[in-house]
């Protein structure tokens, strides 16, 4: 038996339905692969974590930098934190308090800024005295040191 492919034959309109079908169960796949999204995950922590208003890293980090000083106002959602007066043990003439600032919900170093008010007794009285630059640098550096292995840690 010999098939006909002249155009309008039986087997030439097979052909195409059988094609048309295959080429739309295609299409139907291809879209219905289309529409499911896979979720992607990074190979890192957010940097912007914001439930407490600031970056949360860089937060504790400045609450553990911070932690042998008496605090006296924390304000995480404004991410404020101010110490009271801590007079070191070992030298007992001289006292500091700290304000850190953090200014952006992501971890980066310039959402971080660091103060620091030093006093020395002279005279039975207190005294504004310089800071060492070095100092508040060392300290920035120990928050944002802290706030990355925070990160780095927070993957499990």
């Amino acid at each position: 038996m010999e098939v006909s492919t002249k155009p309008g034959s039986i087997a030439t309109g097979r052909s195409r339905m059988v094609f048309r079908a295959g080429l739309a169960a295609t299409a139907v796949l291809a879209l219905a692969a289309c529409g499911h999204k896979k979720e992607v995950r990074s190979a890192e922590a957010p940097t912007q974590i914001t439930t407490i208003g600031v970056n949360s890293y860089l937060w504790r980090a400045s609450l553990d930098a911070l932690s042998f000083m008496p605090l006296l106002q924390t304000d995480s959602n404004g991410g404020v934190i101010v110490t009271d007066w801590y007079t070191n043990p070992k030298n007992p003439t001289e006292r500091m308090k700290v304000s850190v600032t953090i200014l952006d919900a992501d971890l980066r170093a310039d959402a971080l800024r660091v103060a620091a008010i030093r006093e020395v007794q002279q005279g039975g009285g207190w005294v504004t005295a310089p800071v060492q630059a070095a100092t508040v640098q060392k300290l920035e550096d120990i928050i944002l040191t802290r706030a990355r292995d925070l990160r780095r840690n927070s993957l499990g």
